[in-house]
């Protein structure tokens, strides 16, 4: 079995998590959301997106989180932007990086933006432009490359054409990201490793939500192919506002939990991210979305422990 050694972690719980959810945490729960979990260990966070308030109310003080956050030398802090607005609402609030987002399915995009995926990428130039004169880092998702709920399943050259126009206007860092969830282990197996080998410069993420209960075996694929940055949600936490019947990410715990018990590195403390879940669950007034939190870790169940 080929597998890789250690894997980098990005809880989206604070963004991703949240912006589905009818209970909106106030700022100081958010503060103590994140805090928390860079106690546990997470490098990289997903801090919140820089969206219009009306369309998504739960990330609507993503700007004062930022400002009031107090940020750590090892955790990169990040958010999601659409447009240079929210560059500049990113600059101004003391975010650091940032990602961009399109879909792979031409039937979404052309019916929220009334653009082809790849048109979208063209129009983020300036985008990446405003960015890096602020010394602004910046990123760039694909969401539904693996399929969709308008096209089925999504043609790798067609995913291919949005990786190249997301490099020519200057970002090498991108997320393919299954918010649909219609990904399975060998298709995502099969795409890691001919993206790896199209475009070996590329820093690559990986991102599945949970719908169809196989995001924990095609981080096991990606893995398999050798990617090693995933994205994940505490408490199984998210959803989509605009994907039809889009539930939650992975559970952070239970990418811990699984990495763990096959010895891949995480450098993230399970024990405490499982108190994490408990709490924000609470606070949200719902069920942990998580295996690990509902049924205990493999050796909490030991009967004969010493």
């Amino acid at each position: 079995m080929e597998l890789v050694k250690e894997i980098k972690i990005c809880e989206v719980g604070p963004r991703d998590g949240l912006q589905n959810e009818k209970l909106i945490l106030s700022v100081e729960e958010k503060l103590s959301l994140i805090n928390r979990l860079t106690d546990a260990g997470v490098k990289v966070i997903e801090v919140g997106s820089f969206v219009n308030p009306k369309a998504v109310p739960q990330m609507a003080t993503t700007d004062e989180v930022f400002s009031l956050l107090e940020k750590r030398d090892d955790v990169q802090y990040r958010a999601l932007i659409v447009n240079e607005k929210s560059v500049a609402r990113a600059i101004a609030c003391g975010c650091s990086k940032v990602k961009l987002n399109v879909s792979a399915s031409t039937g979404h995009n052309m019916a929220n933006l009334n653009m082809t995926p790849e048109q979208s990428v063209a129009g983020f130039a300036s985008c990446v432009h405003i960015a890096k004169e602020s010394n602004l880092e910046i990123s760039g998702s694909i969401s539904m490359p693996f399929g969709s709920p308008w096209e089925g399943e999504i043609p790798i050259g067609e995913v291919k054409r949005i990786v190249e126009a997301y490099l020519a206007v200057g970002i090498d860092e991108i997320s393919l990201s299954d918010a649909s969830g219609f990904a399975n282990p060998k298709q995502v197996y099969t795409m890691c490793k001919e993206m790896s080998k199209a475009y070996p410069n590329v820093s690559w993420w990986l991102h599945f939500h949970n719908t169809r209960g196989m995001a924990l075996s095609n981080i096991f694929a990606g893995m398999q192919a050798g990617f090693t940055n995933f994205d994940a949600s505490v408490a199984g936490l998210g959803g989509c506002p605009f994907i039809p019947e889009a539930t939650g990410n992975i559970s952070t715990e239970d990418l811990v939990h699984m990495c763990e018990l096959m010895g891949v590195y995480t450098g993230i403390d399970l024990v405490s991210l499982m108190d994490i879940g408990k709490w924000v669950s609470k606070r949200l007034d719902k069920k942990p979305e998580s295996y690990v939190i509902n049924a205990g870790r493999n050796c909490d169940l030991l009967i004969n422990k010493n």
